[in-house]
């Protein structure tokens, strides 16, 4: 069993869970009876109520929510036999996106595994009928459903495909999610949970009276995960200290929602029952988040759904704001759509379901009490609207325990994902861009239009900064309560204000965190990469050098060398990658070679082209969990120094294709004049002694160079070329010669060169 569901976790989970539902209720009471200023005048009572309301709410969803995270419990994977697997069909949903990005995510469609790949049929949804995709589809073998003016969006693709397929199980992917081999493998057996029983570790099929006519599995949800940063990550250049801003829902709050049969289908990354589809007419259509619907739909009609925490597949997290905002905006609005609805309410979902999403409602509604926060103590301070009526010492017996249990209790319940602190810093940089969107669908005026995620790269910033402009009035504004707080504490000799001081630094601290965050970032990556260590070989004149990755892409790999070997930066260079049973040859040409300690560091840029070869290469990058942070280790001292550290970095880059090696190697020219080499990369040589002659030969080992002076204007140098140094790097001969002048080095040779 899994360590977070031991009994004693469990235990200790509810125990915190009740302490926390206690402390709640009576702070609530408290402010309900005896804080709201209802004497104080319109303005403070609708101040007063707003800030009310704001907790009541944060409170209830923290309560639902909490409450399923606390029964959480792990699900097992039944054991099914090889020739029990049913047919899978594999929809692959596109509508404006590049073949390119298609092309990933097919091939590692392609990839899964499975007991008989012939029963797996992968299928290319385009929406727009584009030729291009019938192209890729056709040039990977798999099949293609293309429909051009369809008003239902990504739902009515799904149902075109759905409608033309036949398989048991469904399997959807939105165009940019790249599957790992196991998929299915670790996805399809759970399907059989109503069919099978474990006993003392053995997996058997029930009999006909173990089976329970009502227990079926409408949906298996793995989690959303992206190999790319998200922007929280990226612009605070924290890919390592935090987990992307998803992975908390995915791996934390959705496998709580089991236990309220409430997992939500998010539309990717997902295996579905047809019949359970068949059953509820489809995609839901009509709405702006099909996917969240039709997992209501799946719901009410008695299946039994499941979110599971194992990472499957990985795709892209929008990369700049305006992206991230729609993104959002779609998501929120189509949240308060489908709850507010009448569909909703008359459907045969459980109590507690329609509990579970109601806590949904109520989290789109963080926005706005986030602002609510944000501007309660400055109403107070600038303006004397009375918000709360009650002491300091009430305040702290009353507020304080409540306060510190419900951080507690959230920082248990979240593992190592999530913190109070990082949350309100996401909250506080998105707020002022969904209050509005989410208010206007409360009141039913409806988002109709639904619009893809963006999934370009950017080659410029991220943000921009105008985006910033609510976060600065309100931050300047709170540092201005600051000031008054402070003066009119020392004024009356009194600490009747420290709780409101405290509010407004903490305020102060997220504004200028988003403040931040809006500066924006540059990606000058092609691709992302992943760290990880690969075996990788490639021939010599020795033979083939065997080596390892320090990461790869798509694009390019680096890899580690004990020796400053040559590899060619003008001609492509054969690399033969191997990973769990996959072999791949690419072609590739050095890019950047450094000096790291004792070892040289090379990278190489792949030649990219459109061979089964590069397939094969696409696998092996993508077939791994991203390179990003799984747990939250920062701290608000160690986010600024990084941030202030990483921003105010000068971007240099170094353009050396070729190793440098430094040394002091006595030798002599061809008339046997003493001459010293002092710098050598196989392509240039520095030589101390020739007296910058235009042309000279010069013993290298068992070679003899010939050299050209190169002339660098009014500065002095004794610096050469090689002639002939694309044919000479690569021999038996120069390798021989720099293996045996190196080891004479005694030790001092491989110094780091001064860049």
């Amino acid at each position: 069993m899994n360590e977070k569901h031991t009994k004693g976790n469990m235990r200790k989970r509810k125990f915190w869970y009740i302490l926390m539902l206690i402390t709640a209720v009576v702070y609530m009471g408290w402010r309900l009876f005896f804080t709201l200023p209802l004497n104080a005048g319109v303005v403070s009572v609708v101040a007063g109520l707003a800030l009310f309301i704001s907790e009541l709410l944060s409170y209830l969803e923290a309560i639902i929510h909490m409450r399923f995270m606390s029964m959480e419990e792990s699900i097992p994977l039944p054991d099914v036999p090889p020739e029990l697997y049913p047919e899978v069909d594999v929809l692959v949903a596109t509508h404006s996106e590049e073949t390119e990005l298609l092309k990933k995510t097919l091939n590692g469609c392609r990839h899964m595994e499975y007991p008989d790949k012939s029963k797996v049929h992968i299928w290319l949804c385009d929406d727009t009928a584009r030729p291009e995709m019938a192209a890729l589809a056709k040039r990977l073998g798999v099949g293609y459903f293309g429909i051009s003016g369809s008003k239902d969006a990504k739902a009515g693709n799904l149902n075109n495909a759905l409608s033309q397929t036949h398989s048991p199980l469904v399997v959807t992917f939105d165009s940019d999610m790249i599957p790992r081999r196991e998929f299915l493998m670790k996805t399809v057996p759970y399907f059989f949970l109503p069919k099978m029983i474990e006993e003392n570790g053995v997996w058997r099929m029930r009999t006909e009276k173990e089976i329970d006519p009502d227990y079926k599995i409408g949906f298996v949800q793995t989690p959303q995960s992206f190999y790319n940063p998200d922007m929280f990550q990226f612009n605070f250049f924290a890919e390592t200290n935090i987990p992307n801003e998803q992975d908390f829902f995915f791996r934390e709050v959705n496998i709580g929602r089991n236990a309220s049969n409430s997992a939500i289908y998010a539309g990717s990354n997902t295996v579905i029952s047809r019949e359970a589809l068949e059953e509820v007419g489809g995609i839901r259509t009509g709405t702006i988040t099909e996917d969240f619907a039709t997992g209501i739909d799946i719901q009410a009609a008695g299946y039994t759904t499941y979110a599971i925490d194992t990472v499957l597949a990985s795709g892209l997290a929008p990369a700049d704001f305006s992206s991230l905002l729609k993104q959002r905006q779609r998501w929120g609005r189509g949240c308060v759509q489908t709850v507010r609805s009448l569909h909703f309410w008359k459907n045969k979902l459980s109590l507690a379901g329609k509990l579970s999403y109601l806590s949904c409602l109520f989290y789109w509604w963080t926005f706005i009490r986030r602002f609510v926060y944000i501007l309660s103590p400055i109403l107070f301070v600038l303006f004397q609207v009375q918000v709360v009526r009650c002491s300091l010492l009430t305040l702290a017996c009353v507020w304080l325990p409540s306060y510190l249990i419900y951080n507690h209790t959230l920082k248990l319940l979240s593992g190592k994902i999530r913190n109070q602190r990082w949350s309100n810093i996401v909250d506080t940089i998105i707020c002022p861009y969904m209050i509005i969107p989410v208010l206007l669908e409360t009141v039913g005026i409806h988002m109709k239009k639904f619009t893809v995620t963006s999934k370009e790269r950017l080659s410029s910033g991220n943000t921009r900064f105008y985006f910033a402009l609510p976060h600065i009035v309100l931050l300047l504004a709170s540092v201005v309560g600051v000031g008054f707080c402070i003066w009119e504490m020392i004024l009356d000799s009194s600490l009747g204000s420290l709780v409101v001081l405290f509010w407004l630094f903490m305020n102060g601290y997220f504004l200028l965190v988003a403040v931040l965050f809006m500066l924006g970032r540059v990606n000058y990556r092609s691709a992302e990469r992943y760290y990880v260590s690969l075996p990788v070989s490639f021939p010599a004149s020795d033979g083939v050098v065997s080596t390892a990755t320090s990461d790869i892409s798509e694009n390019g790999f680096s890899f580690w060398l004990d020796f400053p070997r040559y590899v060619s930066p003008l001609h492509d260079t054969e690399f033969t990658f191997e990973d769990r049973g996959i072999r791949a040859t690419v072609q590739g040409k050095a890019v950047h070679v450094e000096q790291r300690g004792d070892r040289w560091k090379y990278s190489v840029r792949l030649t990219v082209d459109d061979s089964d070869e590069y397939l094969e290469y696409l696998q092996i990058a993508y077939d791994r969990d991203p390179s990003l942070a799984t747990e939250i280790k920062s701290s608000a001292y160690k986010e600024f120094s990084i941030f202030v550290k990483r921003k105010t970095a000068s971007n240099v880059s170094y353009n050396r294709k070729l190793p440098r090696i430094a040394m002091t190697y006595a030798t002599a020219d061809a008339s046997g004049n003493p001459v010293t080499v002092t710098d050598f990369n196989y392509q240039f040589i520095t030589v101390d002694g020739l007296n910058e002659a235009p042309k000279a030969q010069v013993r290298f080992g068992e070679l003899l160079l010939d050299l050209e002076w190169v002339d660098l204007g009014q500065r002095k140098t004794n610096l050469y070329e090689v002639v002939g140094w694309e044919e000479v790097s690569p021999s038996a001969e120069m390798l021989q010669a720099l293996k045996e002048i190196t080891q004479k080095e005694e030790g001092a040779a491989l110094q780091p060169a001064t860049a």
